[in-house]
């Protein structure tokens, strides 16, 4: 008696993987091919890039370990050369030849710029947030005229920061508006804290639209039946914007904080323009072009170490607010 199966039995019996396999490998060649494209097209784009972002950055690395060149204590030529972390030294330690820089030289500058441009940032994103997130709530609203109000918000943005800089000049002068209206006789640019309020209060104005843009995004994509939900259920507006508002906004808010904050830390243009820099409004940019003017190798060691203290600020946003972020959504949507 023959055991011999039939065909179709076996081919019945075999397993399902088996005969699919055929397809699957012509699935994953696809994906093989489609990868190599995507390649392809990509490199242009990465060239491009490492030109332009990659190479200066790098540049600049190699040549803060270089001395500039220039004259020596006994008055002769030097020519430059490899001067290991002495760029580095010289601004983190303040010292020039081994000694302290002198009060009122660019070597003595580097901490009190440091700590001028994280004050600049800390009150005009703590100010700008604060305002662009109410001009955001009443963008959001529906009413007559609201396509009107949204471009009328969003002019002080659209002007250049050097007009916006001499505009606020003019009205922080000695006969300016600010003193005419509020019948004051300080001058803003001539000492320290009024100069500094001057900055922050015209940056404050140019840059809170760009906020209230960002957040805007972020609440019109919440649907109004959450809202709605919450009102039958008996939340009244502060509940409605704690509970409903700032937890779904949040992830929009925090990419309008960190946008902001990596500009304000490369702020040059209004102290540059509206003080000079003088009395204690220079930034980290203004001292970086002030110290190219004398000498390029320690202008990119400065320029560096503003380079990385950004890169440092960004990645404590991305780790530590955009993870716990993405990390409760990811965990709501296993829900």
């Amino acid at each position: 008696m023959s055991t011999e199966v039939p065909a179709r039995t076996r081919a019945k019996a075999a397993p399902k993987s088996s005969r699919q396999m055929p397809g699957r490998e012509s699935a994953d060649r696809k994906q093989v091919t489609q990868g190599r494209w995507a390649s392809v097209l990509l490199l242009p784009t990465l060239i491009l890039l490492a030109v332009v972002i990659i190479y200066p950055v790098v540049n600049a690395i190699i040549m803060s370990f270089q001395k500039d060149a220039g004259l020596s204590s006994s008055g002769f030529f030097v020519q430059g050369g490899f001067a290991g972390a002495d760029n580095y030294v010289h601004w983190l330690a303040q010292q020039c030849n081994g000694v302290s820089c002198p009060p009122g030289t660019l070597g003595s500058q580097f901490w009190g710029a440091m700590g001028t441009t994280f004050l600049f940032t800390a009150i005009t994103v703590v100010l700008e947030t604060v305002l662009g997130f109410w001009m955001a709530v009443i963008m959001a609203r529906n009413f007559r005229g609201r396509s009107v109000i949204r471009a009328a918000v969003l002019v002080p943005w659209a002007i250049p920061t050097a007009v916006t800089a001499k505009l606020w000049f003019f009205i922080f002068a000695f006969q300016g508006i600010a003193n005419t209206l509020f019948n004051t006789h300080i001058l803003w640019t001539g000492s320290e804290w009024p100069a500094r309020w001057a900055i922050i209060i015209s940056d404050t104005w140019k840059t809170t639209p760009f906020m209230a843009l960002l957040i805007l995004a972020g609440l019109q994509l919440i649907p109004d039946e959450v809202y709605e939900a919450a009102k039958v259920d008996g939340a009244n507006a502060w509940q409605r914007f704690t509970q409903i508002t700032l937890p779904l906004v949040r992830p929009a808010l925090m990419v309008a904080i960190l946008f902001r904050v990596l500009d304000a830390l490369r702020m040059y243009d209004l102290p540059a323009i509206m003080t000079q820099g003088a009395n204690n409004t220079t930034t980290l940019s203004i001292l970086v072009v002030d110290q190219i003017r004398q000498g390029f190798n320690s202008a990119a060691a400065l320029s560096t170490i503003t380079f990385l203290v950004i890169f440092i600020v960004a990645f404590i946003f991305v780790r530590f607010l955009g993870a716990n972020a993405v990390g409760a959504a990811t965990s709501s949507g296993k829900k």
